[in-house]
């Protein structure tokens, strides 16, 4: 008699990784609906951006092993991102408060290293070549900024208002010899008239940075306009 060929065992079936990968991403899909990005910390992400990346050019914390290790002062206990905590509910308050300006495009809310920064369009409020405001385009929003001054995200905060131009060189024979002094008479402009509003010029500080910080390329027109700026600063710690 022949001997009986072995039957091979049947293979398992593989139908439920079907099943399996339904699920999985109807429980990925759930939980992106549950995400609520405006829940997220802009500040504390952004100082630790700026910590991983090494890039201090905001005046941020750059990270390297050494002497702050062996100290202890890990990514976890660094001031900046501990106070960020408080920031994210400011920035939140501050994106509220300017809602009319930002949709018109005059302000824009950002968030880094710094802390909350709250950008002037130099073209809407000034006039080209001069540091005057324009009070009948800036008085709406220097009051919104008088009244978050006041708010209690920001009770005890530092200020710091930064005039920014673009590349463009200032007309010989004008009332500035440089961008450096139109930047920076632009930004005292701005503090002399918040303070008219009601703010404390002693939790305040003016710089001003002419083309040396674009936030884009000064190549275009477009690049240009939006580099000619205002920031209004509601500073983290360690950027006094």
């Amino acid at each position: 008699m022949s001997k009986k060929e072995k039957k091979e065992p049947a293979k398992p079936s593989t139908a439920w990784q079907g099943t399996y990968g339904d699920m999985i991403t109807l429980m990925l899909c759930f939980f992106v609906m549950l995400y609520n990005p405006e829940e997220s910390d802009a500040i504390q992400m952004a100082a630790l951006q700026a910590s991983i990346s090494n890039n201090n050019t905001g005046g941020g914390i750059s990270l390297s092993p050494g002497s702050l290790a062996d100290m202890g002062n890990v990514v976890s206990a660094l001031p900046s991102m501990e106070k960020g905590k408080a920031l994210g509910v400011a920035y939140k308050k501050a994106v509220s408060s300017f809602t009319p300006q930002t949709k018109s495009n005059k302000v824009t809310i950002t968030s880094d290293e710094r802390g909350i920064v709250i950008s002037l369009a130099s073209d809407a409020f000034f006039r080209q070549g001069s540091a005057e405001l324009d009070m009948e385009q800036a008085r709406d929003t220097l009051r919104n900024i008088s009244v978050f001054f006041r708010a209690e995200e920001v009770k005890g905060r530092r200020w710091r208002i930064e005039g920014h131009t673009d590349n463009t060189p200032v007309p010989s024979g004008g009332a500035y010899p440089s961008n450096w002094e139109l930047s920076a008479a632009r930004a005292a402009n701005v503090l002399h008239y918040l303070t008219d509003f009601g703010v404390d010029e002693k939790m305040f500080s003016i710089a001003g940075y002419a083309d040396t910080r674009p936030k884009v390329s000064n190549n275009t027109e477009e690049g240009r306009a939006y580099n000619r700026r205002v920031d209004v600063i509601v500073l983290d710690d360690g950027h006094f």
